[in-house]
């Protein structure tokens, strides 16, 4: 559909369980950035995995985020004209592109396995992800052909030998050389599911995403996106990366930590005093104080946000 709003973000959790500390300051940031500046802001369900995003973790989210206060211009129980705006109702575009992508030449099937994916001897990124070796780009249709009859295959995107960089709006220059430094990546796993990099690229560009807010766990992920924008002939938003929320002994913070989750929080704190605790650790609250959502539009700038990961004091929550 058109898009009449000139900035539109987006928050697009993957609901697998209750939202945390990490998840919000996301939520926060995104609409902060929009909302400062006008626009218009999205929701987006990322429930590809619908058997650990069960729509009972959505609803619950979604609960979640109106008694932040952080509510959404477009998306589950606004309407707007992108819907649906499940991401598991989606598939039909993201099979599209994929379609679009083969008629290129650019996609085959991979056959590894996960154990041979992360062995020992396959290359390795500094921040410990795999870089895929390209074992099934060499195999003959043939031979494809004899593979597939005992294993499905997943599928994966042929990668240029070539750099590719943008400036994050907050982290600054980035490039990768994505033959070298990721690999050729996958699109579909070998259960049919899509993968994040292509069905995200498909949903943005659809519901006329402009800006996307995330942490900086997904910056690695950008070059491999501004290369599907391209060769779909999409247009690509504005990034700007965060970064990461760690709880008081260093680790991150996942679903699975119950005192970092609304479920443990709601019980024994405000929406405000969240807002406000999570602001002042994102630098654009002078204190703790409580907060509101629309109180800390005057006070928000991305200069004020720091670029190193945050680890919450003790007892802050």
């Amino acid at each position: 559909m058109e898009h009449t709003s000139i900035v539109r973000g987006r928050f697009a959790p993957s609901p697998s369980g209750r939202i945390h500390l990490g998840n919000i300051l996301c939520c926060l940031l995104s609409w902060l950035s929009a909302r400062q500046k006008g626009g218009a802001v999205v929701l987006r369900v990322e429930d590809l995995d619908t058997a650990r995003c069960p729509r009972r973790y959505a609803s619950q989210m979604e609960e979640d985020l109106k008694w932040l206060g952080l509510t959404w211009d477009e998306g589950p129980g606004a309407g707007g004209g992108d819907e649906p705006y499940y991401q598991s109702q989606r598939t039909a575009l993201y099979q599209a592109a994929l379609d679009r992508l083969r008629s290129m030449g650019l996609v085959y099937p991979c056959f590894c396995t996960r154990a041979e994916l992360h062995a020992a001897s396959a290359p390795h990124r500094e921040d410990g992800q795999t870089v895929y070796a390209g074992t099934c780009r060499r195999l003959t249709a043939a031979e494809a052909a004899e593979r597939a009859r005992t294993r499905s295959p997943a599928l994966r995107l042929r990668v240029p030998e070539e750099e590719i960089g943008f400036t994050d709006g907050h982290m600054g220059p980035y490039r990768e050389n994505l033959a070298r430094d990721c690999g050729d990546f996958l699109l579909r796993r070998s259960d049919g599911m899509f993968a994040y990099q292509l069905a995200v690229v498909v949903d943005d560009a659809a519901m006329g995403i402009t800006e996307v807010v995330r942490g900086a766990d997904l910056l690695s992920s950008t070059p491999r996106q501004l290369l599907l924008y391209r060769l779909l002939d999409l247009p690509a938003p504005t990034f700007c990366h965060f970064p990461l929320l760690l709880a008081p002994d260093g680790r991150r913070l996942s679903k699975r930590d119950a005192d970092a989750g609304l479920s443990c929080l709601r019980g024994r704190v405000t929406a405000a005093e969240i807002l406000g605790k999570l602001a002042y650790l994102a630098g654009f609250n002078p204190s703790a104080s409580p907060r509101t959502a629309e109180s800390l539009l005057a006070d928000f700038s991305w200069d004020r946000v720091p670029r190193e990961d945050v680890r919450i004091p003790e007892g802050l929550f």
